[in-house]
Protein backbone atom coordinates (compact mmCIF):
# COMPACT_ATOMS: atom_id res chain seq x y z
CA UNK A 1 0.00 0.00 0.00
CA UNK A 2 2.86 2.78 1.07
CA UNK A 3 4.53 1.82 -2.40
CA UNK A 4 1.34 2.29 -4.23
CA UNK A 5 1.17 5.86 -2.59
CA UNK A 6 4.55 6.86 -3.15
CA UNK A 7 4.24 5.74 -7.01
CA UNK A 8 0.42 8.45 -7.20
CA UNK A 9 2.46 10.55 -5.18
CA UNK A 10 5.57 10.44 -7.65
CA UNK A 11 2.95 9.84 -10.64
CA UNK A 12 0.82 13.44 -10.03
CA UNK A 13 4.33 15.68 -8.87
CA UNK A 14 5.82 14.54 -12.46
CA UNK A 15 2.88 15.37 -13.84
CA UNK A 16 2.28 18.70 -12.30
CA UNK A 17 6.38 19.41 -13.18
CA UNK A 18 5.17 18.52 -16.88
CA UNK A 19 2.63 21.28 -17.11
CA UNK A 20 5.20 23.95 -15.22
CA UNK A 21 7.34 22.95 -18.03
CA UNK A 22 4.72 23.48 -20.77
CA UNK A 23 3.52 26.54 -19.46
CA UNK A 24 7.16 27.88 -19.43
CA UNK A 25 6.95 26.65 -23.42
CA UNK A 26 4.15 28.36 -23.80
CA UNK A 27 4.75 31.47 -22.22
CA UNK A 28 7.43 32.48 -24.69
CA UNK A 29 5.29 31.80 -27.64
CA UNK A 30 2.51 34.20 -26.33
CA UNK A 31 3.86 36.83 -25.18
CA UNK A 32 4.41 38.54 -28.61
CA UNK A 33 0.75 37.01 -29.11
CA UNK A 34 0.01 39.44 -26.40
CA UNK A 35 1.61 41.88 -27.38
CA UNK A 36 0.89 42.50 -30.80
CA UNK A 37 -3.01 42.22 -29.53
CA UNK A 38 -2.79 44.73 -27.45
CA UNK A 39 -1.69 46.83 -29.36
CA UNK A 40 -4.12 46.09 -32.46
CA UNK A 41 -6.53 46.44 -29.70
CA UNK A 42 -5.49 49.91 -28.66
CA UNK A 43 -5.23 51.55 -32.58
CA UNK A 44 -9.13 50.68 -32.96
CA UNK A 45 -10.11 51.85 -29.36
CA UNK A 46 -14.17 52.01 -28.72
CA UNK A 47 -16.64 53.51 -26.01
CA UNK A 48 -18.81 51.55 -23.75
CA UNK A 49 -21.62 49.63 -25.20
CA UNK A 50 -20.28 50.02 -28.71
CA UNK A 51 -17.27 47.84 -28.54
CA UNK A 52 -18.56 45.76 -31.75
CA UNK A 53 -15.53 44.68 -33.84
CA UNK A 54 -13.85 44.49 -30.21
CA UNK A 55 -16.25 42.04 -29.22
CA UNK A 56 -15.60 40.64 -32.74
CA UNK A 57 -12.05 40.18 -33.00
CA UNK A 58 -12.69 38.74 -29.31
CA UNK A 59 -15.10 36.10 -30.55
CA UNK A 60 -13.22 34.94 -33.12
CA UNK A 61 -10.32 34.30 -31.47
CA UNK A 62 -12.23 31.95 -28.98
CA UNK A 63 -13.65 29.82 -31.57
CA UNK A 64 -10.51 29.38 -33.05
CA UNK A 65 -9.38 27.95 -29.54
CA UNK A 66 -12.49 24.89 -29.81
CA UNK A 67 -14.53 26.96 -27.09
CA UNK A 68 -17.94 27.63 -26.73
CA UNK A 69 -19.09 31.59 -27.27
CA UNK A 70 -21.35 33.40 -26.03
CA UNK A 71 -21.86 36.98 -27.96
CA UNK A 72 -24.40 39.59 -27.35
CA UNK A 73 -24.29 39.32 -23.69
CA UNK A 74 -25.06 42.68 -21.84
CA UNK A 75 -25.36 44.57 -25.38
CA UNK A 76 -21.20 43.86 -26.75
CA UNK A 77 -19.89 41.29 -24.45
CA UNK A 78 -18.12 38.00 -24.89
CA UNK A 79 -18.09 35.24 -22.85
CA UNK A 80 -16.38 31.66 -23.61
CA UNK A 81 -16.76 28.49 -21.84
CA UNK A 82 -13.53 25.90 -21.78
CA UNK A 83 -14.46 22.61 -20.37
CA UNK A 84 -11.52 20.97 -19.07
CA UNK A 85 -11.80 16.95 -19.43
CA UNK A 86 -11.72 15.91 -15.74
CA UNK A 87 -14.78 17.17 -13.53
CA UNK A 88 -13.97 20.16 -11.03
CA UNK A 89 -15.46 23.59 -10.10
CA UNK A 90 -16.02 26.11 -12.04
CA UNK A 91 -13.73 29.35 -12.48
CA UNK A 92 -14.25 33.04 -14.42
CA UNK A 93 -11.75 35.01 -15.25
CA UNK A 94 -12.78 38.57 -16.37
CA UNK A 95 -11.46 41.27 -18.63
CA UNK A 96 -13.22 44.77 -19.78
CA UNK A 97 -13.46 46.07 -23.26
CA UNK A 98 -14.58 49.44 -23.81
CA UNK A 99 -12.06 52.40 -24.08
CA UNK A 100 -12.61 56.42 -22.55
CA UNK A 101 -13.35 59.74 -24.61
CA UNK A 102 -9.37 60.87 -24.43
CA UNK A 103 -7.02 62.14 -26.61
CA UNK A 104 -4.05 60.41 -26.70
CA UNK A 105 -0.51 62.36 -26.51
CA UNK A 106 1.93 60.60 -27.53
CA UNK A 107 4.07 59.82 -30.32
CA UNK A 108 3.85 55.31 -30.09
CA UNK A 109 3.51 53.84 -33.48
CA UNK A 110 0.58 52.37 -32.18
CA UNK A 111 -1.19 55.32 -30.80
CA UNK A 112 -5.13 56.10 -31.41
CA UNK A 113 -6.43 58.52 -33.41
CA UNK A 114 -9.77 57.49 -33.81
CA UNK A 115 -12.74 59.88 -33.12
CA UNK A 116 -16.62 58.88 -32.84
CA UNK A 117 -19.90 60.70 -31.28
CA UNK A 118 -20.18 60.64 -27.63
CA UNK A 119 -22.98 62.84 -26.21
CA UNK A 120 -23.62 64.50 -29.54
CA UNK A 121 -20.12 65.67 -30.11
CA UNK A 122 -16.78 64.41 -31.80
CA UNK A 123 -14.66 63.13 -29.71
CA UNK A 124 -11.36 61.33 -29.48
CA UNK A 125 -11.31 57.70 -28.18
CA UNK A 126 -8.33 56.67 -26.35
CA UNK A 127 -7.65 53.21 -24.22
CA UNK A 128 -6.47 55.57 -21.68
CA UNK A 129 -7.04 53.11 -18.82
CA UNK A 130 -5.17 49.86 -19.87
CA UNK A 131 -8.44 47.43 -20.86
CA UNK A 132 -6.32 47.09 -24.20
CA UNK A 133 -4.20 44.93 -22.04
CA UNK A 134 -6.74 43.46 -20.11
CA UNK A 135 -8.66 41.65 -23.23
CA UNK A 136 -5.05 41.10 -24.79
CA UNK A 137 -3.45 38.96 -21.61
CA UNK A 138 -7.12 37.13 -21.42
CA UNK A 139 -7.00 36.13 -24.84
CA UNK A 140 -3.50 34.70 -23.99
CA UNK A 141 -4.23 32.76 -21.33
CA UNK A 142 -7.36 31.16 -23.09
CA UNK A 143 -4.98 30.19 -25.80
CA UNK A 144 -3.06 28.37 -23.01
CA UNK A 145 -5.28 26.85 -21.38
CA UNK A 146 -7.30 25.31 -23.95
CA UNK A 147 -3.81 23.67 -25.31
CA UNK A 148 -4.13 21.53 -21.74
CA UNK A 149 -7.94 20.66 -21.51
CA UNK A 150 -6.84 16.84 -20.58
CA UNK A 151 -5.15 18.01 -17.55
CA UNK A 152 -8.12 20.77 -16.34
CA UNK A 153 -10.09 19.93 -13.31
CA UNK A 154 -13.64 21.68 -14.68
CA UNK A 155 -14.34 24.68 -16.30
CA UNK A 156 -12.78 28.07 -17.38
CA UNK A 157 -15.40 31.19 -18.14
CA UNK A 158 -13.71 33.99 -20.00
CA UNK A 159 -15.90 36.73 -19.15
CA UNK A 160 -15.17 40.22 -22.28
CA UNK A 161 -17.46 42.73 -20.73
CA UNK A 162 -18.15 45.92 -21.85
CA UNK A 163 -18.75 49.29 -20.43
CA UNK A 164 -16.83 49.18 -17.24
CA UNK A 165 -16.22 53.23 -17.51
CA UNK A 166 -20.41 52.80 -17.49
CA UNK A 167 -22.68 52.85 -20.21
CA UNK A 168 -24.16 55.58 -22.12
CA UNK A 169 -26.80 57.95 -20.44
CA UNK A 170 -29.84 55.98 -20.62
CA UNK A 171 -28.84 52.29 -20.90
CA UNK A 172 -27.95 49.24 -18.94
CA UNK A 173 -25.11 47.81 -19.36
CA UNK A 174 -21.02 46.75 -17.60
CA UNK A 175 -21.40 44.27 -14.85
CA UNK A 176 -24.68 44.53 -13.46
CA UNK A 177 -26.27 43.92 -16.96
CA UNK A 178 -24.03 41.04 -17.11
CA UNK A 179 -24.70 38.90 -14.13
CA UNK A 180 -28.42 40.20 -14.69
CA UNK A 181 -27.95 38.23 -18.16
CA UNK A 182 -26.74 35.42 -15.84
CA UNK A 183 -23.19 35.31 -17.06
CA UNK A 184 -21.91 33.69 -13.61
CA UNK A 185 -24.57 30.85 -14.41
CA UNK A 186 -25.11 27.79 -16.65
CA UNK A 187 -22.58 26.46 -15.47
CA UNK A 188 -22.34 28.32 -12.17
CA UNK A 189 -19.16 30.05 -11.13
CA UNK A 190 -17.66 29.09 -7.82
CA UNK A 191 -15.05 31.81 -7.77
CA UNK A 192 -13.46 35.18 -9.99
CA UNK A 193 -10.50 36.49 -10.73
CA UNK A 194 -10.13 39.89 -12.56
CA UNK A 195 -6.28 41.81 -12.70
CA UNK A 196 -6.04 45.88 -13.35
CA UNK A 197 -3.18 46.84 -15.23
CA UNK A 198 -1.37 49.77 -12.85
CA UNK A 199 0.85 52.60 -14.83
CA UNK A 200 2.13 53.45 -11.32
CA UNK A 201 3.38 49.65 -10.40
CA UNK A 202 6.74 48.67 -11.66
CA UNK A 203 6.50 45.95 -13.97
CA UNK A 204 6.73 43.09 -12.67
CA UNK A 205 5.30 43.80 -9.35
CA UNK A 206 1.84 42.36 -8.15
CA UNK A 207 0.25 43.99 -5.12
CA UNK A 208 -3.48 43.08 -3.63
CA UNK A 209 -5.55 44.18 -0.61
CA UNK A 210 -7.73 41.78 0.84
CA UNK A 211 -10.98 42.55 1.94
CA UNK A 212 -12.44 46.22 0.50
CA UNK A 213 -9.79 47.09 -1.96
CA UNK A 214 -11.43 49.55 -4.36
CA UNK A 215 -14.25 51.95 -3.12
CA UNK A 216 -18.08 51.77 -3.74
CA UNK A 217 -18.72 54.82 -6.27
CA UNK A 218 -21.90 56.94 -6.07
CA UNK A 219 -23.35 59.77 -7.76
CA UNK A 220 -25.27 62.44 -6.54
CA UNK A 221 -27.45 65.51 -8.22
CA UNK A 222 -28.97 68.34 -5.62
CA UNK A 223 -31.02 71.06 -7.24
CA UNK A 224 -31.11 73.95 -5.32
CA UNK A 225 -34.20 76.51 -5.39
CA UNK A 226 -33.92 80.05 -4.74
CA UNK A 227 -35.28 83.38 -5.51
CA UNK A 228 -34.40 85.50 -8.30
CA UNK A 229 -33.37 89.64 -8.51
CA UNK A 230 -30.80 91.98 -9.27
CA UNK A 231 -27.15 91.27 -8.07
CA UNK A 232 -27.50 94.90 -6.59
CA UNK A 233 -30.16 93.84 -4.91
CA UNK A 234 -29.55 90.54 -2.91
CA UNK A 235 -32.11 90.95 0.05
CA UNK A 236 -34.87 91.23 -2.77
CA UNK A 237 -33.79 87.48 -3.57
CA UNK A 238 -32.90 84.20 -2.30
CA UNK A 239 -29.34 83.72 -3.74
CA UNK A 240 -28.61 79.73 -4.59
CA UNK A 241 -25.47 79.90 -5.32
CA UNK A 242 -24.98 81.04 -1.77
CA UNK A 243 -26.76 78.20 -0.86
CA UNK A 244 -24.90 75.57 -3.00
CA UNK A 245 -21.34 77.34 -0.71
CA UNK A 246 -23.12 76.14 2.31
CA UNK A 247 -24.03 73.20 1.32
CA UNK A 248 -20.74 72.10 0.03
CA UNK A 249 -18.98 73.40 3.18
CA UNK A 250 -21.45 71.43 5.06
CA UNK A 251 -21.00 68.18 3.27
CA UNK A 252 -17.71 68.05 4.11
CA UNK A 253 -18.40 68.13 7.75
CA UNK A 254 -19.45 64.50 7.02
CA UNK A 255 -16.61 63.21 6.33
CA UNK A 256 -13.97 65.54 8.77
CA UNK A 257 -16.78 65.14 11.98
CA UNK A 258 -18.56 61.92 11.41
CA UNK A 259 -17.12 59.65 9.19
CA UNK A 260 -14.65 56.73 11.25
CA UNK A 261 -12.23 57.40 8.95
CA UNK A 262 -9.51 55.22 10.99
CA UNK A 263 -11.56 52.37 9.91
CA UNK A 264 -11.64 53.51 5.84
CA UNK A 265 -11.03 56.43 3.44
CA UNK A 266 -14.37 57.95 2.57
CA UNK A 267 -14.74 60.83 0.15
CA UNK A 268 -17.47 63.37 -0.87
CA UNK A 269 -16.59 65.30 -3.91
CA UNK A 270 -18.86 67.58 -5.77
CA UNK A 271 -17.23 67.79 -9.47
CA UNK A 272 -19.58 70.08 -11.07
CA UNK A 273 -21.81 73.52 -9.80
CA UNK A 274 -24.38 74.88 -12.80
CA UNK A 275 -26.15 78.40 -11.84
CA UNK A 276 -26.45 81.58 -13.72
CA UNK A 277 -26.34 83.50 -16.97
CA UNK A 278 -25.05 87.01 -16.05
CA UNK A 279 -22.82 88.74 -13.50
CA UNK A 280 -25.25 91.36 -11.96
CA UNK A 281 -28.02 88.87 -11.67
CA UNK A 282 -28.96 86.38 -8.51
CA UNK A 283 -30.23 83.23 -10.21
CA UNK A 284 -33.10 81.10 -9.05
CA UNK A 285 -31.73 77.89 -9.00
CA UNK A 286 -28.05 75.93 -8.98
CA UNK A 287 -27.35 72.25 -9.43
CA UNK A 288 -24.34 70.27 -8.41
CA UNK A 289 -23.25 67.20 -9.42
CA UNK A 290 -20.49 64.96 -7.69
CA UNK A 291 -19.33 61.03 -5.96
CA UNK A 292 -19.29 59.22 -2.64
CA UNK A 293 -16.47 57.34 -1.91
CA UNK A 294 -17.02 54.27 0.56
CA UNK A 295 -15.03 51.27 1.69
CA UNK A 296 -17.43 49.88 4.46
CA UNK A 297 -21.01 49.47 4.04
CA UNK A 298 -21.84 51.30 7.89
CA UNK A 299 -19.64 53.94 6.54
CA UNK A 300 -21.86 54.10 3.23
CA UNK A 301 -25.25 54.20 4.88
CA UNK A 302 -24.20 57.05 7.61
CA UNK A 303 -22.93 59.06 4.91
CA UNK A 304 -26.16 58.76 2.77
CA UNK A 305 -28.10 58.93 5.51
CA UNK A 306 -26.56 62.18 6.47
CA UNK A 307 -26.17 64.36 2.92
CA UNK A 308 -30.21 63.32 2.63
CA UNK A 309 -30.71 65.42 5.95
CA UNK A 310 -28.30 68.37 5.79
CA UNK A 311 -28.80 69.32 2.19
CA UNK A 312 -32.61 70.67 2.26
CA UNK A 313 -31.73 71.84 6.13
CA UNK A 314 -29.01 74.14 5.31
CA UNK A 315 -31.13 75.24 1.94
CA UNK A 316 -34.02 75.83 4.75
CA UNK A 317 -31.70 77.81 7.05
CA UNK A 318 -30.74 80.28 4.34
CA UNK A 319 -33.92 81.06 3.09
CA UNK A 320 -34.24 78.25 0.00
CA UNK A 321 -35.28 75.03 -0.58
CA UNK A 322 -32.89 71.88 -2.25
CA UNK A 323 -33.29 68.08 -3.19
CA UNK A 324 -30.48 65.60 -3.14
CA UNK A 325 -30.83 62.30 -5.53
CA UNK A 326 -27.73 59.37 -4.83
CA UNK A 327 -27.62 56.10 -7.33
CA UNK A 328 -25.25 53.47 -7.02
CA UNK A 329 -22.20 53.05 -9.44
CA UNK A 330 -20.41 50.51 -8.25
CA UNK A 331 -20.45 48.29 -5.15
CA UNK A 332 -17.45 47.84 -2.90
CA UNK A 333 -14.47 45.71 -4.61
CA UNK A 334 -14.21 43.07 -1.98
CA UNK A 335 -11.63 40.69 -1.90
CA UNK A 336 -13.00 37.57 -0.50
CA UNK A 337 -10.11 36.46 2.39
CA UNK A 338 -10.46 33.15 2.46
CA UNK A 339 -10.09 33.19 -1.66
CA UNK A 340 -6.66 35.86 -1.26
CA UNK A 341 -5.28 33.45 0.91
CA UNK A 342 -5.67 30.26 -1.05
CA UNK A 343 -3.69 31.63 -4.09
CA UNK A 344 -1.29 33.98 -2.57
CA UNK A 345 0.93 31.18 -3.06
CA UNK A 346 0.45 31.05 -6.79
CA UNK A 347 1.10 34.86 -6.80
CA UNK A 348 4.73 34.32 -5.18
CA UNK A 349 5.33 31.26 -6.99
CA UNK A 350 4.83 33.29 -10.59
CA UNK A 351 6.28 36.59 -9.56
CA UNK A 352 8.33 35.74 -6.67
CA UNK A 353 7.34 36.74 -2.65
CA UNK A 354 8.97 39.78 -2.82
CA UNK A 355 7.23 41.03 -5.62
CA UNK A 356 3.50 40.43 -4.38
CA UNK A 357 2.93 43.27 -2.17
CA UNK A 358 -0.04 44.56 0.46
CA UNK A 359 -1.70 48.05 -0.34
CA UNK A 360 -4.03 50.09 1.43
CA UNK A 361 -7.47 50.69 0.00
CA UNK A 362 -8.28 52.99 -2.89
CA UNK A 363 -10.77 55.45 -3.36
CA UNK A 364 -10.92 54.43 -7.12
CA UNK A 365 -13.97 52.33 -8.16
CA UNK A 366 -14.33 49.10 -10.04
CA UNK A 367 -17.67 47.09 -11.67
CA UNK A 368 -15.86 44.11 -11.14
CA UNK A 369 -17.49 44.22 -7.79
CA UNK A 370 -20.87 43.49 -8.68
CA UNK A 371 -19.32 39.58 -9.58
CA UNK A 372 -17.90 39.47 -6.15
CA UNK A 373 -21.55 40.14 -4.69
CA UNK A 374 -22.91 37.01 -6.05
CA UNK A 375 -19.41 34.51 -5.41
CA UNK A 376 -15.96 34.90 -3.61
CA UNK A 377 -13.76 37.23 -5.88
CA UNK A 378 -9.97 38.37 -6.39
CA UNK A 379 -9.04 41.58 -7.63
CA UNK A 380 -5.51 42.46 -7.92
CA UNK A 381 -3.16 45.26 -9.53
CA UNK A 382 -0.15 44.36 -12.19
CA UNK A 383 2.68 46.81 -13.19
CA UNK A 384 3.00 48.38 -15.92
CA UNK A 385 5.08 51.35 -15.74
CA UNK A 386 8.67 50.51 -16.55
CA UNK A 387 11.23 50.15 -13.68
CA UNK A 388 13.29 52.97 -12.74
CA UNK A 389 11.03 55.73 -14.37
CA UNK A 390 10.68 58.75 -12.47
CA UNK A 391 7.62 60.23 -13.73
CA UNK A 392 4.25 57.70 -14.98
CA UNK A 393 0.85 59.24 -15.83
CA UNK A 394 -2.11 58.24 -14.04
CA UNK A 395 -5.30 56.68 -15.83
CA UNK A 396 -7.84 58.66 -17.51
CA UNK A 397 -5.10 61.01 -18.82
CA UNK A 398 -3.40 61.57 -22.80
CA UNK A 399 -0.49 60.12 -21.50
CA UNK A 400 -1.12 57.41 -19.88
CA UNK A 401 0.87 54.82 -21.06
CA UNK A 402 2.17 51.21 -20.14
CA UNK A 403 4.85 49.28 -20.80
CA UNK A 404 4.40 45.81 -22.84
CA UNK A 405 6.84 43.88 -20.81
CA UNK A 406 4.73 43.34 -17.50
CA UNK A 407 1.95 41.56 -19.67
CA UNK A 408 3.13 38.73 -19.87
CA UNK A 409 3.15 38.24 -15.88
CA UNK A 410 -0.73 38.97 -15.99
CA UNK A 411 -0.84 35.98 -18.34
CA UNK A 412 0.82 33.59 -16.06
CA UNK A 413 -1.20 34.88 -12.89
CA UNK A 414 -3.97 34.27 -14.19
CA UNK A 415 -3.46 30.78 -15.93
CA UNK A 416 -1.90 29.38 -13.07
CA UNK A 417 -4.40 30.76 -10.51
CA UNK A 418 -7.11 29.16 -12.88
CA UNK A 419 -5.12 25.82 -12.55
CA UNK A 420 -4.13 25.97 -8.96
CA UNK A 421 -7.68 26.71 -7.33
CA UNK A 422 -9.07 23.85 -9.72
CA UNK A 423 -6.68 21.66 -8.55
CA UNK A 424 -7.62 22.50 -4.78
Amino acid sequence: MKKLLLVLILFLGSLASTLAQNFEKDYKTIEPKVIEWRREIHQSPELSNREFKTAEKIAKHLSSLGMEVQTGVAHTGVVGVLKGKKPGKVIALRADIDALPVFERNDLPYKSTVTTDYKGEKVPVMHACGHDTHMAILMGVAEILSKHTDQIKGTVKFIFQPAEEGPPEGEEGGALLMVKEGVLKNPDVDAIFGLHINSQTPVGVIRYKSGGTMAAAQKFVINVKGKQSHGARPWSGIDPILISAKIIDGLQTIISREAELTNEAAVITVGKITSGVRFNIIPESAEMIGTIRTLDYDMKTLINKRMKEMVPALAKAYGGEATIEIKDATDITYNDPDLVTKMIPTLNKVAGADNVQTQKAVTGAEDFSYYQREVPGFFFFLGGMTPGNTESFPHHTPDFIIDDSGLLLGVKALTEMSIDYLDK
